[in-house]
């Protein structure tokens, strides 16, 4: 049995059809000519008098001034005049046709009633009037026709009105960029990673000839200034494949749909020069947990990351793109970005150790001239808890203290200075009278006391009543090594030292000043996290509640279950208040018992202001055989 065929439809025309994004381009054009019309019709009407009637309105004084051109006259009636030749009274002006033949008693009259004569030039031709009142419309149409034209190219490209749509990752070239990862210290496991992608994408075949995949997405997580950016920067100056550079929070702008839109154009970028390599710097701007906080979510955003995932899920084998994206906060990151085959390796970037800082101390002293007094693995041993960009930051200030002192070398005491700055605050001058600068003295050698004689503290630095930032007085304490795991003792004996102060104003003046109010902050809250996250309390038990965490998003803990009763709460709060009282109990004991050294201290900070720590040594230890 055969089929018949039905004749095929012919195709019709698809008539183009002017986006609604651009009509209006054609509402302003109407906009504009309903605005020439209304100021044409505004112009005042003038009235036509006949050349005898001109002529009896001069002889009556009822015309103030005239212009007198070629052909016709215009001129102003007085009111008495625009109520006796005009039907419209609010309208003065009029015109009148002079006659071929030259009047000669026109003058004459119009001297002797004081007209004021004005005389202009000759019209110009027709044709120029006709250009010089239609041309401005022509290029006025003109340039409309060309911007909805451009607009439009711009939509077919998909680029979208006035180019929001496109892109703007920015390509680094290898060539102009100078960051290699020679210039990368400090994050040696991170750079074996990163290296690993470089080969892939320049010899792939080497890896799938073992069934290997490269992984679609890398994700660099670490603290702020750890290099995660600075990695990125190496990367483009190392890759011999094409780098796209740009950051979250430019995908979203004002307008609805565009932060996806510019995520296609993107991806469809790198695709076309596969291999490539996209850095998405801020990851966190727009991968943040989808209706997280309070009153649900942010629709752009939640489009722009869903068309990231989209885009993520659609790479080929064969396409050769990775994607590497960088932030501080991968607590807050959606779950389905985290997931393997979007971003399915994680690079952490911890605050550096003792010899990594020492090598990002010597990668920034590079073009910094060094005196031979110079360390830089003491400086790195007293700079435990700095990241990658305070330690450049602490060269920069080194090197500007030198230039501030007229020096040709940077010392060591540039660093000690820079060093102040950076952990302590700048100086300030601060008129303190003499009782408050004792106060001052007193509260500061209370931490002292209990830094240099808690078993567990941090070594005692110095103690100094100038000014710093924000603080009146500065106890330094600085760690012996770098520490991962603190325990119990630890940071009781930390609280402690914390409290010192405020015992210390308690034993020697019998009340407290203000001076406290961060110190009994920090303590509250490191004893809730004791308690509450790491179990460190016999009344309540090996729990991890929760307590004590900090919350990003607005509202968050309102939307998430309670994982204690409000007895549990009320039992931690009991619990801390118990804690900080019997604590600060301890530390103004340990402080009466050690009062002659309290106030051999605090006369010495008085007369010296700043005491290092062999001078604190030196009069606590003179202090105790005198006692003895």
């Amino acid at each position: 049995m055969t089929q018949t065929q039905k004749p095929q439809q012919p195709e019709q025309p698809q008539n183009p059809q002017i986006p609604s994004q651009y009509s209006f381009l054609w509402l302003s054009a109407a906009i504009i000519l309903m605005f020439f019309w209304f100021q044409e019709r505004q112009q005042p009407t003038i009235a036509e008098l006949p050349y005898s009637q001109f002529k009896q309105a001069v002889a009556n004084d009822h015309v103030e001034e005239i212009t007198l051109r070629a052909d016709h006259i215009e001129g102003r009636l007085t009111e008495e005049g625009g109520n006796a030749w005009t039907e419209n009274s609010d309208s003065l002006r009029f015109h009148s046709v002079r006659p071929p033949l030259e009047d000669p008693d026109l003058l004459p009259l119009l001297e002797s009633h004081a007209v004021t004569i004005s005389a202009q030039p000759a019209e110009p031709p027709a044709w120029q009037q006709v250009l010089t009142s239609v041309l401005p419309w022509l290029l006025f149409l003109g340039l409309m026709f060309w911007f909805w034209s451009y607009a439009q190219r711009r939509m077919m490209q998909g680029g979208g009105a006035l180019g929001f749509n496109r892109s703007k990752a920015h390509r680094v070239e290898k060539q102009f960029s100078r960051t290699r990862l020679s210039d990368v210290a400090g994050i040696e496991s991170a750079k074996r990673d990163i290296t690993e992608i470089i080969d892939f994408l320049t010899n792939p075949e080497k890896y799938r000839a073992l069934g290997a995949d490269m992984p679609t997405g890398i994700l660099l997580v670490g603290p702020p200034g750890t290099g995660k950016t600075l990695l990125a920067k190496a990367i483009a100056g190392e890759a011999d494949v094409p780098f796209f550079n740009i950051s979250a929070s430019e995908f979203i702008e004002m307008f609805v749909g565009v932060g996806a839109a510019r995520v296609r154009d993107m991806f469809d970028t790198a695709r076309k020069e596969a291999p490539a390599l996209i850095f998405i710097d801020e990851l966190d701007a727009i991968g943040r947990s989808r209706g997280a906080g309070f009153g649900g979510g942010h629709d752009e955003r939640e489009q722009t990351l869903n068309q990231i995932l989209t885009e993520m899920d659609g790479f080929e084998g064969h396409e050769s793109v990775v994607v590497l994206a960088a932030t501080n906060r991968p607590d807050v990151l959606d779950s389905a970005l985290l997931r393997p085959g979007r971003f399915d390796r994680k690079v952490t970037l911890d605050m550096p150790h003792k010899e990594a800082r020492k090598a990002i101390l010597e990668v920034h002293v590079r073009k910094v001239p060094l005196d031979s007094s110079v360390e830089l693995g003491e400086i790195a041993a007293r700079t435990i808890g700095f990241s990658g960009a305070d330690l450049k930051n602490l060269v920069n200030e080194a090197a500007l203290t030198a230039a501030r002192l007229n020096l040709k070398k940077v010392n060591n005491d540039c660093f000690e200075r820079a060093r102040d700055r950076i952990v302590l605050g700048e100086e300030r001058d601060a008129e303190l009278t003499h009782e408050e600068k004792e106060v001052v003295a007193y509260h500061e050698c209370g931490h002292a006391i209990m830094a240099y004689f808690m078993p567990k503290a941090d070594p005692l630095t110095r103690v100094t009543i100038i000014p710093h930032g924000m603080s009146m007085g500065v106890t330094e304490q600085t760690p012996k090594e770098d520490r991962y795991n603190y325990t119990e003792s630890y940071l009781t004996d930390r609280i402690k030292v914390m409290l010192g102060g405020r015992s210390s104003e308690k034993l020697i003046y019998g009340e407290v000043s203000t001076g406290a109010q961060n110190d009994l902050k920090e303590a509250t809250r490191l004893l809730r996290r004791m308690f509450g996250q790491w179990g460190m309390s016999e009344k309540i038990g090996p729990l991890g509640l929760g307590i004590g965490e900090e919350h990003v998003f607005l509202g968050r803990e309102l939307g998430q279950p309670r994982e204690y009763s409000e007895h549990m709460a009320e039992l931690i709060d009991m619990e801390v208040q118990a804690k900080l009282i019997e604590l600060e109990t301890a530390t103004v004991s340990f402080l009466s018992d050690h009062r002659q050294q309290l106030e051999a201290l605090a006369s010495a900070v008085l007369a010296k202001e700043t005491l290092s720590a062999t001078e604190i040594r030196q009069i606590l230890e003179g202090s105790e055989k005198q006692s003895a």
